[in-house]
């Protein structure tokens, strides 16, 4: 049982609600793996942690970080190589103006003071230079835009820097996330589960948006909560309840 969380399993406030709590429980109870794949960094995962006893594997940052929340250590990582980081950042800021860019490290972030934060970042810690953020491999490279939407923006980067780096989007702004070349949710998932023997036939998979589109095409069963993205609805084999209505328990009381 593969999850995203943000805008799937937890609700739009980022709480994971007492349902979804206690059908998380009962998947674990029945000897099933359950895992949380997301676009979240480790840093963001104190919460979900703590609501499932810090039990399980988190597979993080789309796939770069893969985490365990017993322990709260990185247990492996894939990274962009610095070359590769400064590569993409030239190619993007030469051919696309108004963008500003953060990174995700394995452990922390740094941003341009033009980079507008959102979520748990709001209170960060100090702006830095582009040549620091550019000055040591990280998990995710993050590129904001202030005017183009995400979709638009995504096929830019795409076609600017595909080669060199996988990039999707997942927040509904102007806000794309790179992970080094092949690096996806799918790719971790897979190895994790390669390593279980399971299959893609047993796994059944849950997500939102369109980082979530490899490991919903990956898994032998696929939903979308309601409130997905239209691509993210037009690829799955089923759509759920919206998120703020505990979508991925009620599949999970079915099952278990």
């Amino acid at each position: 049982m593969a999850t995203d969380l943000d805008g799937t399993a937890l609700r739009t406030d980022g709480t994971v609600s007492p349902r979804t709590v206690v059908a998380f429980g009962r998947v674990e109870e029945s000897g099933s793996v359950l895992v949380f794949v997301t676009g979240r960094p480790p840093r963001w995962m104190g919460g979900v942690a703590s609501a499932v006893r810090h039990h399980g594997i988190a597979i993080c940052a789309n796939g770069a970080l893969i985490y365990d929340l017993h322990t709260e250590q990185i247990v492996e990582s894939h990274l962009i190589a610095v070359e590769v980081l400064g590569e993409v950042v030239a190619q993007l800021r030469a051919n696309v103006s108004g963008l500003v860019f953060s990174v995700e490290y394995e452990a922390g972030f740094a941003h341009e003071s033009d980079f507008l934060l959102g979520g748990l970042d709001r209170k960060s810690a100090a702006a830095v230079c582009v040549d620091s953020v550019t000055s040591r491999p990280c998990a995710k490279l993050l590129a904001l835009h202030p005017r183009m939407g995400a979709d638009e923006l995504q096929s830019v980067v795409h076609e600017l820097v595909g080669h060199l780096v996988t990039a999707t989007h997942s927040s509904g702004r102007g806000l794309i996330e790179m992970s080094a070349q092949g690096v996806t949710k799918a790719t971790a998932l897979a190895a994790f589960a390669g390593q279980l023997e399971i299959k893609p036939s047993q796994a059944v998979a849950f997500g939102d948006m369109p980082n979530d589109l490899p490991m919903l095409s990956w898994a032998g069963t696929s939903y979308a909560v309601a409130n997905a993205h239209p691509d993210v609805l037009a690829a799955v084999d089923h759509v759920t309840a919206a998120n703020d209505d505990d979508g991925v328990a009620r599949v999970l009381e079915k099952l278990f």
